[in-house]
């Protein structure tokens, strides 16, 4: 029997610290994997190569695959067999529903829809099932051990306020949190002592690293991605016309409601189901949507800029 010691990684600041305190302890059999959403920043796949030749340790590379749901879809609408469909909708998702081999897109054409902060399907679809699929099963089913270290901090938000650091999954498989009560401080000063670059896009005003964007992002994050990354926002405006062709009422936007408390009860806007284009546009005012953010769109995209302060750090 063999006990694995294997990291969840992503490029992020808490995933990377995991690496290197993993390290620090000397964890025997330690192996990293990162499961590849297709939705990251490119700047992600760069910064994974940096850290694996730094650490001096391979990335396992996981990636779901849908294409037997898209398949199933597919044969049912063209025998009739999903109702509440008109003819007219069938053709039109038929005619793109296929596999494109991104695991975001095939999932969100697949689904219909995209995921929300309400219905965050992503995260087990793209990330969890991929690694325990792929990774876990195949140890667990030689009858080895499998450790699965985890950068899950409990400030990071409140569904992780209680997270606990160890706990037994079952069949052989343990949930680890080593850095559950380490602070964002902390997680920056390991990668100083271990001499780790921390992914630029830190250093790009992003307060995480992920999806880009994340379904969770908030107004001052999708106004910096699109001052910054217009590319990211263009390629998102595609996908939501490709899984609204592949869904029953012609209808998916990637970002689906938007609450702002700036917005009073007398607004005469509504924020209801519309498109990541007109969400760029509602994060560049202030005073609720009826203001244009003049500050906000004279800043220069090339500037330094973090929440973590690392451009006061040089």
């Amino acid at each position: 029997m063999v006990k694995w010691n294997i990291v969840s990684v992503s490029g992020g600041k808490d995933s990377t610290a995991t690496v290197l305190l993993a390290q620090a302890l000397e964890a025997e059999n330690l192996a990293l994997v990162f499961a590849d959403t297709g939705h990251e920043h490119p700047l992600v796949y760069d910064y994974l190569v940096y850290l694996s030749d730094a650490v001096g340790l391979p990335i396992q590379t996981v990636k779901a695959d849908f294409s037997f749901q898209i398949e199933r879809k597919r044969r049912k609408l063209e025998s009739g067999d999903l109702p509440g469909w008109t003819d007219a909708a069938r053709d039109r998702a038929l005619a793109v529903l296929k596999p494109t081999g991104n695991p975001f897109l095939d999932l969100c054409m697949w689904k219909g829809r995209f995921p929300s902060a309400k219905a965050r399907f992503c995260t087990d679809f793209l990330k969890r099932d991929p690694i325990i699929e792929q990774v876990f099963l195949p140890a667990l089913d030689a009858g080895d051990v499998v450790w699965s270290w985890q950068g899950v901090r409990r400030d990071e938000s409140p569904a992780r306020r209680y997270a606990p650091e160890f706990e037994e999954v079952g069949g052989g498989l343990f949930n680890y949190r080593p850095i559950a009560r380490w602070s964002a401080e902390s997680v920056f000063e390991a990668h100083r002592v271990m001499g780790i670059e921390p992914n630029p896009l830190y250093k790009m005003g992003m307060s995480r690293v992920g999806c880009m964007p994340c379904v969770n992002c908030n107004k001052d994050e999708l106004q910096n991605i699109a001052l910054r990354m217009p590319e990211e926002v263009e390629r998102v405006m595609e996908w939501e016309r490709l899984v609204s062709d592949a869904a029953r009422r012609a209808s998916a936007t990637f970002f689906p409601v938007v609450t702002d408390p700036m917005i009073s009860s007398d607004a005469d806007v509504s924020y209801e189901r519309h498109g990541i284009g007109r969400m760029v546009e509602w994060s560049k005012t202030s005073r609720g949507g009826r203001q244009f953010d003049l500050l906000a769109a004279s800043a220069d995209p090339a500037a330094c800029s973090s929440s973590y302060g690392l451009c006061d750090a040089g």
